[in-house]
């Protein structure tokens, strides 16, 4: 797709006016071609919806309370105090099992009750869901996400933390989660789990990016 064929929207403002901190609207903004019946549909449900009420107030105030001075591991322990959530779930990847296994630590030292599934649960074999098997020479079993959200589910966890899941599979458990879910930390093994570095550097380091 060339450039007079690409849709622009959001994604491509560097003017963020809808920020309510001045500026120009781009004429491509989708704030000034929103339906209002639209909008405020969407509006409603953040005042209509006990939980979806419970959880934006709580988020704008952790935000408020603690801007630039909280981790987001403490930010996830202050949110789920605000919404009144006492039963975490922590959906692992293997791989960052020692992590998880702190975090845990943490939260519970906060007084959560703290219940964890890693994504290796139940060791079954990639072929067995129709993986090929070049797959496997990363390891022989599959990531299980859809059990991790069920054993959650089954806990009644009142929020489900994701630690390094794969991309895909951390869908599927979000997918499949009862509770609400946050993430802790997202999975890039090149960049010590910091996708971010590679947005900051695509016009340096990471130029290949955009070839």
């Amino acid at each position: 797709m060339n450039d007079k064929e690409t849709k622009r929207s959001c994604i491509d403002c560097a003017v963020t006016a809808c920020n309510g901190k001045g500026g120009m609207f781009p004429d491509f903004c989708p704030t000034c071609e929103l339906d209002p019946e639209k909008l405020e549909s969407a509006v409603r449900l953040y005042i209509d919806d006990e939980e979806n009420s419970a959880v934006m107030k709580a988020a704008a105030e952790v935000e408020a309370e603690n801007y630039c001075r909280m981790t987001r591991i403490e930010e996830i322990a202050e949110f789920a105090s605000k919404t009144g959530a006492r039963k975490l779930g922590i959906a692992t990847c293997v791989g960052l099992i020692s992590e998880a296994r702190t975090a845990a630590k943490i939260f519970r030292h906060k007084g959560f009750e703290v219940v964890g599934a890693a994504c290796k649960i139940g060791a079954q074999p990639k072929v067995s869901v129709g993986i090929d098997e070049r797959c496997c020479d990363v390891g022989p079993n599959i990531c299980n996400p859809i059990m991790q959200a069920k054993l959650l589910n089954e806990e009644k966890t009142d929020l489900n933390v994701v630690i390094g899941l794969c991309v895909g599979h951390d869908s599927l458990f979000y997918k499949y989660s009862d509770a609400l879910c946050t993430t802790l930390i997202t999975k890039d093994r090149v960049l010590g789990h910091n996708p971010a570095a590679a947005l900051y550097q695509a016009n340096a380091y990471y130029s290949k990016l955009l070839k």
